[in-house]
Protein backbone atom coordinates (compact mmCIF):
# COMPACT_ATOMS: atom_id res chain seq x y z
CA UNK A 1 0.00 0.00 0.00
CA UNK A 2 1.19 3.41 -0.79
CA UNK A 3 0.09 5.37 2.05
CA UNK A 4 -0.12 9.58 1.37
CA UNK A 5 -0.19 11.21 4.43
CA UNK A 6 -2.83 13.63 4.85
CA UNK A 7 -2.37 16.20 7.87
CA UNK A 8 -5.03 18.94 6.28
CA UNK A 9 -2.83 20.91 4.18
CA UNK A 10 -0.85 19.03 1.75
CA UNK A 11 -1.09 19.73 -1.71
CA UNK A 12 -3.41 16.29 -2.53
CA UNK A 13 -5.45 17.41 -5.03
CA UNK A 14 -2.27 17.22 -7.72
CA UNK A 15 -0.50 14.63 -5.94
CA UNK A 16 -3.01 12.09 -6.49
CA UNK A 17 -3.83 13.41 -9.90
CA UNK A 18 0.05 12.40 -10.85
CA UNK A 19 -0.04 9.53 -8.91
CA UNK A 20 -3.39 8.56 -10.73
CA UNK A 21 -1.76 9.22 -14.34
CA UNK A 22 1.43 7.01 -13.75
CA UNK A 23 -0.75 3.90 -12.34
CA UNK A 24 -0.14 3.70 -8.68
CA UNK A 25 -2.67 1.19 -7.34
CA UNK A 26 -3.55 1.04 -3.78
CA UNK A 27 -3.27 4.44 -2.56
CA UNK A 28 -4.28 5.42 0.88
CA UNK A 29 -4.94 8.42 2.44
CA UNK A 30 -3.76 8.33 5.69
CA UNK A 31 -4.96 10.10 8.80
CA UNK A 32 -3.98 8.10 11.61
CA UNK A 33 -1.51 5.76 12.74
CA UNK A 34 -3.65 2.39 11.85
CA UNK A 35 -3.37 3.92 8.22
CA UNK A 36 0.35 3.43 8.19
CA UNK A 37 0.37 0.02 9.56
CA UNK A 38 0.18 -1.74 6.42
CA UNK A 39 2.31 1.03 4.06
CA UNK A 40 5.02 -0.57 1.73
CA UNK A 41 6.13 3.40 0.69
CA UNK A 42 5.12 6.15 2.13
CA UNK A 43 4.67 10.02 0.09
CA UNK A 44 4.42 13.25 2.23
CA UNK A 45 3.36 16.44 0.83
CA UNK A 46 3.03 19.67 2.25
CA UNK A 47 2.75 23.11 1.87
CA UNK A 48 2.30 25.82 4.39
CA UNK A 49 4.20 26.81 8.05
CA UNK A 50 6.33 24.06 9.34
CA UNK A 51 5.49 25.35 12.81
CA UNK A 52 1.72 23.98 11.69
CA UNK A 53 2.50 21.48 10.07
CA UNK A 54 4.30 19.35 12.63
CA UNK A 55 1.68 20.35 15.20
CA UNK A 56 -1.16 18.96 12.80
CA UNK A 57 0.78 15.70 12.56
CA UNK A 58 1.60 15.70 16.76
CA UNK A 59 -2.39 15.86 17.04
CA UNK A 60 -3.08 12.86 14.31
CA UNK A 61 -0.34 10.94 16.58
CA UNK A 62 1.58 10.56 13.51
CA UNK A 63 4.99 11.37 14.31
CA UNK A 64 5.83 8.76 16.06
CA UNK A 65 4.37 5.82 13.52
CA UNK A 66 6.55 8.12 10.78
CA UNK A 67 9.74 8.00 12.44
CA UNK A 68 9.24 4.18 13.22
CA UNK A 69 8.12 3.01 9.69
CA UNK A 70 11.02 5.35 8.26
CA UNK A 71 13.29 3.60 10.88
CA UNK A 72 11.91 -0.06 9.41
CA UNK A 73 12.86 0.82 5.62
CA UNK A 74 9.82 2.27 4.63
CA UNK A 75 11.02 3.94 1.54
CA UNK A 76 9.54 7.45 2.17
CA UNK A 77 9.10 10.52 -0.39
CA UNK A 78 8.86 13.77 1.32
CA UNK A 79 7.73 16.34 -0.67
CA UNK A 80 8.11 20.48 0.10
CA UNK A 81 7.46 20.80 3.05
CA UNK A 82 7.64 17.16 3.73
CA UNK A 83 11.48 17.21 2.62
CA UNK A 84 11.87 20.17 5.59
CA UNK A 85 9.82 18.27 8.19
CA UNK A 86 12.73 15.31 8.22
CA UNK A 87 15.34 17.90 9.90
CA UNK A 88 15.45 18.68 13.56
CA UNK A 89 14.49 21.98 13.61
CA UNK A 90 13.29 25.05 11.68
CA UNK A 91 13.62 28.94 12.50
CA UNK A 92 10.05 29.61 10.89
CA UNK A 93 8.29 31.89 12.64
CA UNK A 94 10.33 30.77 16.08
CA UNK A 95 12.43 27.26 16.49
CA UNK A 96 9.91 24.62 15.63
CA UNK A 97 10.90 20.65 16.33
CA UNK A 98 10.71 18.45 13.00
CA UNK A 99 11.44 14.82 12.95
CA UNK A 100 14.92 14.90 13.30
CA UNK A 101 15.72 11.90 11.17
CA UNK A 102 18.07 14.13 9.09
CA UNK A 103 20.92 15.96 10.98
CA UNK A 104 20.93 19.59 9.94
CA UNK A 105 18.15 22.47 10.26
CA UNK A 106 15.64 24.95 7.99
CA UNK A 107 16.04 28.00 7.37
CA UNK A 108 14.81 31.37 5.57
CA UNK A 109 16.63 32.76 2.73
CA UNK A 110 18.60 35.46 3.26
CA UNK A 111 16.98 39.20 3.15
CA UNK A 112 20.11 40.55 1.29
CA UNK A 113 19.83 38.81 -2.08
CA UNK A 114 17.55 41.35 -3.79
CA UNK A 115 15.65 38.64 -4.35
CA UNK A 116 12.12 38.19 -4.10
CA UNK A 117 11.17 36.25 -1.31
CA UNK A 118 9.39 33.41 -1.39
CA UNK A 119 11.41 31.75 -4.07
CA UNK A 120 8.79 30.75 -7.09
CA UNK A 121 8.98 29.46 -10.60
CA UNK A 122 11.50 27.12 -11.94
CA UNK A 123 15.36 26.35 -11.61
CA UNK A 124 17.54 24.02 -12.74
CA UNK A 125 18.61 20.95 -10.78
CA UNK A 126 22.12 20.13 -10.07
CA UNK A 127 22.39 16.27 -8.92
CA UNK A 128 25.22 15.34 -6.50
CA UNK A 129 25.81 11.60 -6.84
CA UNK A 130 23.53 8.39 -9.05
CA UNK A 131 19.98 7.44 -7.46
CA UNK A 132 17.57 5.44 -8.38
CA UNK A 133 14.95 8.25 -7.70
CA UNK A 134 16.87 9.83 -10.36
CA UNK A 135 17.43 7.11 -12.75
CA UNK A 136 16.56 8.25 -16.21
CA UNK A 137 16.76 12.12 -15.62
CA UNK A 138 18.23 14.76 -18.11
CA UNK A 139 21.16 16.30 -16.82
CA UNK A 140 19.52 19.51 -17.88
CA UNK A 141 16.22 18.67 -15.78
CA UNK A 142 14.27 22.11 -14.42
CA UNK A 143 11.85 21.73 -11.74
CA UNK A 144 9.10 23.92 -9.80
CA UNK A 145 9.91 25.41 -6.60
CA UNK A 146 7.08 27.79 -3.93
CA UNK A 147 8.90 28.38 -0.74
CA UNK A 148 10.81 31.04 1.60
CA UNK A 149 13.00 28.13 3.97
CA UNK A 150 15.17 25.79 2.78
CA UNK A 151 17.02 23.04 4.58
CA UNK A 152 21.05 22.79 5.57
CA UNK A 153 22.26 19.02 6.12
CA UNK A 154 24.97 18.81 9.08
CA UNK A 155 26.10 16.13 6.61
CA UNK A 156 27.00 17.09 2.84
CA UNK A 157 26.42 13.13 1.86
CA UNK A 158 22.58 13.90 2.53
CA UNK A 159 22.63 16.05 0.12
CA UNK A 160 21.09 14.37 -3.84
CA UNK A 161 20.03 17.41 -5.55
CA UNK A 162 20.82 21.13 -5.10
CA UNK A 163 19.77 24.13 -7.28
CA UNK A 164 20.75 27.58 -6.78
CA UNK A 165 18.73 30.84 -6.12
CA UNK A 166 20.75 33.77 -5.11
CA UNK A 167 22.89 31.31 -3.34
CA UNK A 168 23.37 27.69 -3.82
CA UNK A 169 21.03 25.52 -1.78
CA UNK A 170 19.93 22.02 -0.85
CA UNK A 171 16.60 20.88 -3.32
CA UNK A 172 16.87 17.53 -2.45
CA UNK A 173 18.58 14.65 0.27
CA UNK A 174 18.52 10.93 -0.26
CA UNK A 175 19.80 8.70 3.30
CA UNK A 176 19.30 5.11 2.76
CA UNK A 177 15.41 4.62 2.27
CA UNK A 178 15.12 8.60 2.85
CA UNK A 179 14.00 10.31 -0.16
CA UNK A 180 13.36 14.12 -0.45
CA UNK A 181 12.89 17.17 -2.56
CA UNK A 182 12.66 20.67 -2.15
CA UNK A 183 10.30 21.27 -5.32
CA UNK A 184 6.91 19.93 -6.63
CA UNK A 185 7.40 17.20 -8.74
CA UNK A 186 3.50 17.34 -9.27
CA UNK A 187 3.93 20.17 -10.74
CA UNK A 188 7.63 19.71 -12.68
CA UNK A 189 6.14 18.43 -15.63
CA UNK A 190 7.99 15.46 -17.38
CA UNK A 191 10.69 15.70 -14.50
CA UNK A 192 8.61 15.43 -11.72
CA UNK A 193 6.88 12.66 -13.35
CA UNK A 194 9.41 10.69 -13.97
CA UNK A 195 10.93 11.29 -10.16
CA UNK A 196 7.59 10.16 -8.85
CA UNK A 197 7.50 7.13 -11.22
CA UNK A 198 10.66 6.01 -10.29
CA UNK A 199 9.76 6.31 -6.35
CA UNK A 200 6.97 3.74 -7.20
CA UNK A 201 8.83 1.30 -8.33
CA UNK A 202 11.06 1.36 -5.24
CA UNK A 203 9.96 -1.51 -2.67
CA UNK A 204 11.08 -1.86 1.24
CA UNK A 205 14.44 -3.56 0.16
CA UNK A 206 15.60 0.02 -1.02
Amino acid sequence: MLAVIDYGAGNLRSVLHALRYLGAEHVQLVHHPSDLHDAHQIILPGVGAFGAGMEQLHKQDLVAPLKDAIARGIPYLGICLGMQFLFEHSDEMGTHEGLGVIEGHVTRFPADMGLKVPHMGWNQLITTRPSALLDELSPESYAYFVHSYYCVPKNPDDVLVTANYGIPFCAGVQRNNIFAVQFHPEKSQSTGLRILSNFLKMTETV
